[in-house]
């Protein structure tokens, strides 16, 4: 399933080749492992032997004061995610440490499990995910508080559920185009997508031999990364047959349709609220928080984001460039002094 496609066209927005980042993320970072054993999931349900990847930027001071989270976004890898914070903030004083959350293919995945293979998978939580970094970071890592949890998309639902359900574990939160509460625009996307590849006979309800080409969900997904101001603007009318063609056939990566349906369902109950009041779940929220979103993204909708910082008194970025989703790799000249500023300021 060619889905990764996406990163490689953010990346060469602002200028950067992926080929050359993945150079510099070769140079610095490699893929480690940690065992969790079986993990307890929130339904009640169980992972089998669970291992968890990561990567690591930096070195961890001797008062172990200057870590940073990073979890990945919907279908990314830590590999990915190690690429993209040089562009976002300046890690060059902190170890950061890249997280792959669960179904990403690398950590535990339907994909990649030998006892509860493909639809076998238990299904999980964004908070799952949450809950298995937290015992990767303590068990690990020995680090009983973070510098900071800092997250894009996906990774910024997570960083959202960090701050409220480990509410004094870390000194600063930056939510970068997440939620703490999906809306109804939010769900009619996923949703679209998977019943898309519900529809689609080579998905076989999951039980394909090799990951299916799943052109439609993929394409789906691709046309809301950006606005329809973007695409008009970039992509001429004449030029469109040959854009469709490569946008169809490209990619720099696959992902199994199955973890890419687990990730999504995931994303479909995220709420830090678990149903229940945002007012209360703001209550408990700790950490100086930096809430970044992007007015015209069509993948996350950012008014729950914004209502959520009001609540907690956060400090907010309002980005509204055509970039859509993609805003915080656009103009990441906007943000990055901000990011910077924040980290900074927590390190005092």
């Amino acid at each position: 399933m060619k889905v990764r496609v996406w990163l490689g066209l953010l990346l060469a927005v602002v200028g950067v080749t992926t080929v050359g980042l993945k150079a510099a993320a070769a140079a610095q970072t490699r893929q480690e492992f940690a065992d969790l054993g079986n993990l307890k999931l929130a339904s009640g349900q169980t992972i089998d032997n669970c291992r968890l990847g990561y990567r690591t930027l930096g070195k961890l001071d001797a008062s172990k004061s200057n870590a940073i989270l990073f979890p990945t976004w919907f279908a990314g890898t830590s590999a990915d995610a190690a690429q993209a914070v040089p562009l976002l903030f300046d890690a060059s004083s902190y170890f950061v440490i890249t997280v792959d959350a669960l179904g990403d293919g690398v950590s535990c995945s339907p994909s990649n499990s030998h006892t509860q293979p493909g639809i076998n998978f238990p299904h999980f939580s964004i908070a799952d995910m949450v809950d298995a970094e937290r015992i990767l970071v303590t068990k690990r890592f020995g680090l009983t508080h973070l510098h900071a949890v800092v997250g894009n998309s996906m990774g910024g639902m997570q960083t959202f559920e960090w701050m409220v359900r480990y509410p004094s574990f870390m000194d600063i939160a930056i939510p970068i185009v997440g939620s703490p509460r999906l809306t109804s625009y939010d769900l009619l996307l996923w949703h679209t997508e998977e019943q898309a590849m519900l529809d689609d006979p080579a998905y076989h309800d999951g039980r394909y031999e090799s990951t299916p080409d799943l052109r439609t969900v993929n394409l789906i997904h691709l046309m809301n990364v950006f606005t329809p101001e973007y695409r008009a603007t970039h992509t001429s009318p004449a030029a469109f047959e040959r854009f469709f063609e490569e946008t169809e056939s490209a990619s720099s990566g696959s992902f199994d349709a199955n973890d890419w349906r687990w990730q999504i369902d995931a994303m479909l109950s995220q709420d830090v609220a678990h149903h229940g009041s945002l007012h209360e779940a703001a209550k408990r929220v700790r950490a100086h928080v930096l809430v970044i979103v992007s007015q015209q993204d069509h993948m996350v909708y950012p008014a729950p984001a914004l209502a959520f910082a009001a609540l907690i008194g956060a400090k907010t970025i309002e980005l509204h460039g055509d970039c859509g989703h993609a805003a915080p790799f656009c103009e990441a000249e906007k943000i990055r002094p901000a990011i910077d500023a924040m980290l900074h300021a927590g390190a005092k």
